[in-house]
């Protein structure tokens, strides 16, 4: 029997032990699937513990940039965002991926958004990456990144836009509300962060992800919506990564997308 886990602080919360084991169901497999509190400074005495049970982590916060110097290796994405959200145990060895990068992109494209000609993204973590090498893979090459602190922002954020190949201008929180009219919002921070924003969401036609899954809907996407924008949850992105997580862990790549949706929402409610 193999073991997989979610590691994070907190994960008490986290929804990829309901999708995963939703997957192994379906799929027949008689794997385990469970959520183990482990903060940065836990990771690496974690990781060299293990033993040849294990076949796999999905990483939540604070552990996606901090997991990656601790891989054997890494992919492409995980490269050119910084964050990993993914191991794959391979014969001892740590692979790490970015699923969170094809679970946005995938539900973005669900949603109709092909080619953003003008895109803001509010956040500067490991998701705010993320997003910037999203909107990249929809062709947009200018972004801008709405930040609470600028200084971390541009020794972080700017480093990862100029290996994603997105030019990028960093703008202070203050100066939101000027930035919200893009063709593409992506709202990368935690529940409640930028409720602030909502009482002066613009009118407009243009798409508002807000990686946010619980509580839903946030403040910002009730006035989003309001305003005549399409509004995508942060569900679809969950369930699209950790599709693409069971693909890599299992090495099956037919996957019961729709169990694992209808497992998460009906855990969500």
């Amino acid at each position: 029997m193999r073991r997989l886990a979610v590691l994070g602080s907190p994960v008490s919360g986290a929804l990829s032990p309901v999708l995963h084991r939703a997957a192994y169901a379906a799929m027949n497999l008689p794997w385990t699937y469970h959520a183990i509190e482990c903060r940065p400074e836990e990771l690496a005495p974690f990781l060299a513990s293990l033993d040849g049970s294990w076949a796999g982590f999905s990483l939540t916060m604070p552990l996606k940039t901090a997991a990656v110097p601790l891989l054997d290796e890494v992919s492409d994405a995980v490269v050119r965002t910084g964050a990993a959200n993914t191991i794959v145990v391979r014969g001892g060895r740590l692979a790490g991926e970015n699923t969170d990068l094809y679970g946005m992109v995938q539900a973005l494209r669900e949603a109709g958004v092909t080619v953003p000609s003008t895109f803001t993204v509010l956040g500067a973590g490991a998701t705010a990456r993320t997003a910037l090498a999203a909107a990249r893979e929809l062709d947009c090459d200018q972004a801008v990144a709405v930040v609470r602190d600028t200084g971390r922002a541009k020794s972080h954020l700017a480093a990862a836009a100029n290996r994603i190949g997105i030019g990028l201008r960093i703008r202070p929180w203050t100066a939101a509300t000027r930035h919200l009219s893009a063709n593409l919002v992506v709202s990368a921070v935690p529940p409640h962060a930028a409720d602030d924003l909502a009482l002066g969401w613009p009118h407009g036609t243009g798409t508002l992800m807000d990686v946010t899954y619980r509580p839903w809907p946030t403040a910002l996407a009730r006035a989003a919506r309001n305003t005549g924008w399409s509004v995508l949850g942060g569900l679809p992105m969950l369930v699209h990564q950790a599709v693409r997580q069971v693909v890599l862990q299992t090495g099956n790549s037919t996957v019961p997308y729709g169990e694992m949706l209808l497992a998460a929402t009906a855990e969500v409610g």
